[in-house]
């Protein structure tokens, strides 16, 4: 994802953080530390104990405390993407990275058509993680109070431990809860989705449950816009676009099913050598209407050149340059039999507008975002 950076594997799954990531840290440090007295009454009313302020009431240590327990959150919200991933690849799909977001964590995976029967185990995976999680930080909120009680710690120090396990029992169930809310692509959505699809085919169960998603989506919106709550109102929006986006995958899935890049491909491909001079290029990319081309060295597809490398280039310096100096290298290629659904997924995920097509290690053909595109006109009408 754009804007990620890595920050280590597990369970050999990539681990990114969003640059998002570094912006809620400090601004759920400045709620959580603003509203310390609130939130401490709160707390100890909800677990029906004392809570001594001493360590945290003043300074900069409500927010150090907010600071910790906005890890603490997100350090959960990891662990409830690991458990949607390590239940999907149980199920054998491939998991690429899992990102944490501003408003939670993304798992990429490799599917097509989701498969109704392991989509419902993934997906409730993930909230009865944090569930879990949430009991077991009440199970520790109890536990810290009852070392107070019997003297082995500290008044303040045991303040500390239930207020950072108590708040963090609240977050982990608020979170099992919302994300149990049939408000598709949410986990209850998909949940929906699932359920659906035990009675109908899965692009309607799709659309059904992305009509949900949307129903929630505006229901938020306007209650976010009403109690001035902008929280609210950008998670409506996400969970919007997640809907539609989702929504048009299944359905883009669904009508490429049976048809393979070799079906669609054009060929035979026009191609370039590596000592072309670029202004060349230039002209047949206006005179064929071509925005790209593979790069072929005796025999041998070793590149690939597109309008976006040729404006990369400084305008000055593009007189003097032939096509080896600026095309792409790590070229992604397919056999003609694979599904026409996995190139969109590759173009989609990469950016890329055409890819070439391999058969034995001869190159027999391209498809292009405009043979996608133009397939499932064809094939929606």
């Amino acid at each position: 994802m754009n804007g990620s950076l890595k920050i280590g594997h597990l369970f050999g799954i990539p681990i990114y953080l969003h640059w998002t990531f570094l912006l809620v840290i400090p601004l759920f440090a400045w709620i959580i530390g603003s509203q310390i007295l609130l939130t401490t009454e709160l707390i100890a009313g909800l677990f029906g104990t004392e809570i001594t302020m001493t360590l945290f009431v003043s300074g900069a240590a409500p927010y150090i405390l907010g600071t910790a327990i906005a890890l603490g959150l997100f350090a959960g919200v990891l662990v409830h993407e690991l458990a949607h991933s390590l239940v999907a690849r149980s199920k054998g799909i491939k998991i690429n990275s899992i990102t944490l977001l501003i408003f939670g964590g993304v798992a990429s995976m490799e599917e097509g058509l989701p498969d109704p029967k392991i989509e419902l185990p993934m997906a409730l995976a993930g909230p009865l993680t944090s569930g879990a999680i949430g009991l077991v930080c009440w199970a520790v909120t109890y536990a810290a109070a009852a070392l107070v009680v019997g003297g082995q710690v500290t008044p303040a120090t045991g303040g500390v431990l239930i207020f950072f396990f108590g708040y963090l029992a609240l977050l982990n169930i608020i979170l099992f809860l919302f994300n149990l809310l049939p408000a598709f692509p949410m986990d209850g959505g998909r949940v929906l989705r699932a359920w659906l699809a035990k009675k109908m085919p899965l692009h309607q169960a799709t659309r059904i449950a992305a009509d949900v998603g949307r129903g929630f989506a505006v229901f938020f919106g306007i209650f976010g816009f009403l109690v001035f709550n902008p929280i609210l109102i950008i998670i409506a929006f996400f969970i919007y676009i997640g809907a539609n986006q989702e929504a048009t995958m299944v359905r883009y899935n669904f009508l490429l099913q049976d048809v393979t890049v070799g079906d669609v491909m054009t060929s035979p491909v026009q191609t370039v050598p590596p000592e072309l001079p670029v202004s060349e290029v230039m002209r047949m990319m206006y005179e064929t209407k071509h925005l790209g081309f593979p790069v072929v060295d005796r025999g041998v597809l070793v590149g690939m050149v597109t309008l976006g490398d040729v404006h990369a280039a400084p305008e000055l310096d593009r007189e003097a340059m032939q096509v080896r100096d600026l095309m792409s290298k790590d070229v992604l290629t397919l056999p003609p039999s694979a599904p026409l659904a996995e190139a969109m997924q590759i173009m989609s995920r990469t950016g890329i507008g055409r890819i070439p097509v391999k058969q034995g290690g001869d190159l027999i053909g391209i498809v292009t975002r405009t043979d996608i595109m133009t397939t499932l006109e064809i094939k929606e009408a």
